[in-house]
C-alpha cells in the first residue's frame, strides 16, 4: 500500500524501491498489479480446507439447528479426522461473524404474529397484585396490534385471547405464526408441529393456517417482537393503575389513540389507516358461532378404567389405566384425549356421583365374570353338552343360587375328569327328581352309583323342571 501510495505521488519506481528498501522488481510487479487490476492490497492465498469436500453435508446438519459438537461427530463417523476448534472456526465462517437475518413481508390479510410478553407484577381481577402478561396479536401487513393483558399462558387464555384479537379486527388473517409456546406447540419442531388439539381445532373452525416459528429463530416473528416490546416500553413503563378496570381501561385508550394512529417507525404509515383503505377487506369473514373453549383440565386414568371430572366418572379404555389423559369439558359432552388424539367421548353427566361407563372399554375377560350374560350363557352350553338333566338342573341351580350358581356349576363340570356324560347326566336326573341343587350331593350320587337306582314318582319329578 505503501507503494501504490508514492506511486500515485508521482515518484520513480528506482526512488519507491529506495524508500521503501524493495527490490525494483518487486516494485514494478505491485505497480502493475494496480494499474491492470487495480489491487491496492496484498493477495492473500486461499488455503483450501479439509472440510471443503463435506461443505454440502455440513450445511444440511446447520439447516437442522443441530451443534458444533453434533456436527463435528458426524463428521468423525464419515471417516473425517479433525478436531473441533477446526469445525468451529469453518461453521463461523460459513455464517459470518455478523447476524445477518432475512426481512420478511407479506401481502394484506395474509399473516398475524402472536406472542406473550412479562409486564410484571399489576393488578388482578380480585384487587390484588399478580404476574401478568400482555397478549400481542399484529398484524404483518398494516401492523395493527391487538393487545391484552392475562395472569397466565394457559391453553384456554391462549385461545381466547385469539377469538377476542379476531372480533377486534372483524376478521380472520390466511396465516398465524406462532411461537413456539407451549399452550399452542406440543413439540417444538418445525416439519412436524404437533399442535395442541384445542388450538388446532379452533384453526380450522375459524379458517386459517399455523405456522410455528423455528426455534431459536425469533426475527421469523420479529413484527410481534417488535410490538411487545414497544407497548413494554411506551405504555407500562411509568404509568400507575388504580386497579384490573383502569389498566384495561388505559391500555385500550393508548392502543386506539397512540399506537395503532402514530406513524409506524418501518412503513412509514398509519396502522389504523392502512389497516381500514387495505387490508380488512382482505381478511377472511368471522363464523357465524365464535369457536366453543370449554374448560381444559388432566386426570390420571385409575384402575378401574375411570376418571373422575366434577362429581362423577367416566370411563376410559382399559390401556390407559395409570396414564395422564387430557379432558375437554364442552356444554354437553365430555372428551377425553391422549397425546392429542381423542380416546373416549361421554355426554355429560346431570347429577354428581354417577358412573358412565362404556363397557367396550373393558379388557373382554374383565368382562367375562358371573354377572355377565355371556359368562352364564358359556356355563350353560356347557351343562347342555353333558346332557339334557345337567342342562335342566343348571336352570334350578341359577334360580336358587344366584350370586354363587358358578360355584356349584363348576363343581358338577369338574366331575367330567372322573365320571362320562353320560354317568354325570343320569345323576344329575336323580338330583333334579329330590330337588337337589348341591355339587357334593351330585359327586356322591356319581360315586355310590345311585343314579341307577330307582326314584319313586320319577317321571312326575323329571318333567317338573321341563
Amino acid at each position: 500500500m505503501t507503494i501504490i501510495t508514492l506511486y500515485k505521488q508521482g515518484e520513480s519506481q528506482r526512488k519507491i524501491a529506495r524508500l521503501v528498501g524493495h527490490d525494483r522488481k518487486t516494485v514494478r510487479r505491485i505497480i502493475n498489479l494496480y494499474k491492470e487490476k487495480g489491487v491496492i492490497e496484498p493477495i492473500r492465498k486461499q488455503k483450501e480446507s479439509a472440510l471443503d469436500g463435506h461443505k454440502d453435508l455440513i450445511i444440511k446438519l446447520m439447516e437442522k439447528d443441530i451443534s458444533g459438537v453434533r456436527i463435528h461427530e458426524e463428521l468423525i463417523k464419515e471417516g473425517l479426522k479433525i478436531s473441533y476448534p477446526s469445525v468451529a472456526r469453518y461453521l463461523e465462517n460459513i455464517k459470518g461473524k455478523n447476524n445477518v437475518c432475512v426481512r420478511f413481508h407479506t401481502k394484506a390479510g395474509e399473516e398475524a404474529q402472536v406472542d406473550f410478553g412479562y409486564v410484571g407484577l399489576l393488578p388482578s381481577k380480585n384487587g390484588k397484585k399478580a404476574k401478568a402478561w400482555v397478549f400481542n396479536m399484529r398484524l404483518s401487513y398494516s401492523r395493527l396490534d391487538y393487545y391484552e393483558i392475562v395472569n397466565d399462558q394457559k391453553v384456554e387464555t391462549f385461545l381466547m385471547c385469539h377469538i377476542n384479537a379476531f372480533r377486534n379486527f372483524r376478521g380472520v388473517p390466511k396465516l398465524v405464526r406462532i411461537d413456539n409456546l407451549k399452550a399452542a406447540i406440543l413439540e417444538a419442531n418445525f416439519y412436524e408441529p404437533v399442535y395442541q388439539r384445542a388450538y388446532k381445532a379452533m384453526s380450522e373452525h375459524y379458517g386459517y393456517e399455523i405456522i410455528p416459528c423455528r426455534v431459536r429463530k425469533p426475527q421469523e416473528k420479529g413484527k410481534v417482537e417488535a410490538g411487545i416490546k414497544y407497548v413494554k416500553s411506551n405504555f407500562f413503563k411509568g404509568r400507575s393503575f388504580a386497579n384490573r378496570v383502569d389498566v384495561e381501561n388505559q391500555l385500550n385508550d393508548w392502543v386506539k389513540y397512540k399506537c395503532n394512529s402514530r406513524v409506524h417507525g418501518t412503513t412509514k404509515k398509519v396502522p389504523q389507516e392502512v389497516f381500514l383503505s387495505e387490508e380488512k377487506k382482505c381478511l377472511k369473514e368471522l363464523p357465524i358461532r365464535p369457536y366453543t373453549i370449554g374448560i381444559l383440565a388432566k386426570r390420571k386414568v385409575c384402575k378401574d378404567c375411570h376418571i373422575t371430572v366434577a362429581g362423577s366418572y367416566y370411563s376410559v379404555p382399559y390401556k390407559y389405566v395409570g396414564k395422564l389423559v387430557e379432558v375437554q369439558i364442552r356444554e354437553k359432552l365430555i372428551s377425553i384425549l391422549h397425546e392429542g388424539k381423542e380416546i373416549a367421548v361421554h355426554k355429560k353427566s346431570e347429577e354428581k356421583g354417577l358412573f358412565i361407563t362404556n363397557a367396550s372399554h373393558y379388557n373382554k375377560y374383565k368382562l367375562f365374570n358371573p354377572e355377565s350374560n355371556e359368562y352364564r350363557s358359556s356355563y350353560q352350553e356347557k351343562m347342555k353338552q353333558i346332557g339334557s338333566f345337567a342342562g335342566k338342573l343348571f336352570i334350578v341351580i341359577l334360580d336358587k343360587k344366584p350370586n354363587s350358581w358358578y360355584r356349584t356349576t363348576r363343581g358338577i363340570l369338574s366331575l367330567k375328569t372322573l365320571y362320562d356324560d353320560h354317568t354325570i347326566d343320569l345323576a344329575c336326573k336323580r338330583a333334579l327328581a329330590f330337588e337337589i341343587t348341591e355339587y357334593s350331593t351330585v359327586k356322591n350320587i356319581c360315586k355310590t352309583g345311585s343314579y341307577n337306582l330307582p326314584i319313586d314318582n320319577e317321571v312326575a319329578h323329571a318333567t317338573a323342571y321341563n
